[in-house]
């Protein structure tokens, strides 16, 4: 109540797996958090201090973190490598009482769950009925695949692979994380996996889907090539190769940028305004149908503006909105909010009047 801790994350790291980088040591992970810092505040008002961990193991990263958490409101785990993501974020979420949120997990998942459900609408598909092939097993992968599943997609309809290819049923050495996702399948290559799909979702690397794979999809396809910085294909070259097709990437020079800016600030606002005590899953439903809801909405002049075009509209080259949308703060965190409350993980009633603003 008398203190700042209701308004401060830790941005907190052991710069394992730093965007397009790679394990170079917590240090060279200092730029990435700071950047992620001055999100925070310009998009959602919350202040952050930048943590730099280095740490032999997870254990030892799990001991200063817990340690130091009662400094903070809430803990933003960032470019932390999986397996020993999923570890590290389930030990400190039973060991704190405040929000502990991996965003390159859980941000990624949001986003793109809004972004699907929009663009699925769009080519007259659903959830239930799709069939996805994710390119990509890591801690993003299975996040976004795990979030798919409580949004209504089919587990069987579901086909993961990683560098070794698709993950199937008897593949020896595919640890417990990735074996969430085992197909029954007779499918081993990405060629197999593509054939007949729905969807593409890409979190692995660049240009490895192509144009045969492409045309092996299923009639009117979604494909979220997110791969940064160069996508798994790129939106030229699809649009050429299919014109029926929707593209998102993880690019701001491209249409249907999937970005992660569009979740964490507004999803921690919340959190913090009514003192929750973690980011279930309800809380994350929650910030997904948001995001999805403020794309069909008229697109303010304001925000054309800040994005220099003349038009915006609900449709294939528009199915997310834009991270310079500033509705994002008043409808995801009041979402995130009522959600936690409504989930009985807040420590505060929802506020009367909520309306957050910087």
């Amino acid at each position: 109540r008398y203190t700042n801790k209701g308004n401060l994350v830790a941005v907190v790291t052991d710069g394992s797996a730093i965007l397009g980088l790679g394990d170079l040591g917590s240090l060279a992970s200092k730029p990435v958090l700071e950047g992620k810092g001055v999100l925070f505040k310009r998009f959602a008002g919350v202040d952050v201090f930048d943590i730099e961990v280095d740490a032999d193991n997870s254990q030892a990263f799990i001991y200063t973190v817990a340690n130091i958490s009662p400094t903070f409101g809430g803990i933003n785990l960032e470019d932390i490598k999986a397996p020993e993501c999923f570890e590290i974020e389930s030990a400190l979420i039973e060991r704190c009482n405040i929000p502990v949120f991996h965003d390159d997990q859980h941000g990624t998942a949001i986003v793109t769950a809004a972004g699907l459900i929009n663009a699925l609408e769009i080519q007259g598909k659903c959830m239930e009925e799709a069939i996805i092939t994710c390119l990509g097993a890591g801690s993003a992968a299975i996040a976004c695949m795990r979030l798919l599943l409580t949004m209504g997609v089919r587990r069987e309809n579901i086909f993961m692979l990683d560098h070794r290819g698709v993950i199937y049923d008897g593949r020896e050495g595919v640890n417990v994380y990735k074996q969430e996702f085992v197909n029954h399948t007779d499918k081993r290559s990405l060629t197999d996996a593509i054939k007949g799909a729905d969807v593409f979702i890409g979190l692995s690397g660049a240009d490895l889907l192509t144009p045969a794979m492409l045309l092996s999809m299923a009639d009117r396809p979604v494909v979220f090539a997110c791969s940064n910085p160069d996508p798994e294909i790129k939106p030229g070259l699809a649009r050429a190769t299919r014109d029926d097709l929707i593209i998102a990437t993880g690019r701001s020079d491209y249409a249907n940028q999937v970005n992660n800016v569009l979740g964490f600030p507004f999803i921690f606002r919340g959190a913090l305004d009514v003192r929750a005590t973690v980011i279930n899953e309800e809380m994350k439903v929650a910030a997904v149908l948001a995001l999805s809801a403020l794309a069909r909405e008229p697109v303010p002049d304001e925000v054309l503006a800040a994005c220099e075009v003349e038009a915006l509209e609900f449709g294939p080259n528009y199915i997310i909105p834009k991270p310079l949308d500033g509705r994002l703060l008043t409808r995801i965190a009041p979402a995130v909010a009522r959600a936690a409350v409504d989930s009985g993980v807040a420590r505060l009633p929802y506020p009367k009047n909520y309306l957050p603003t910087l």
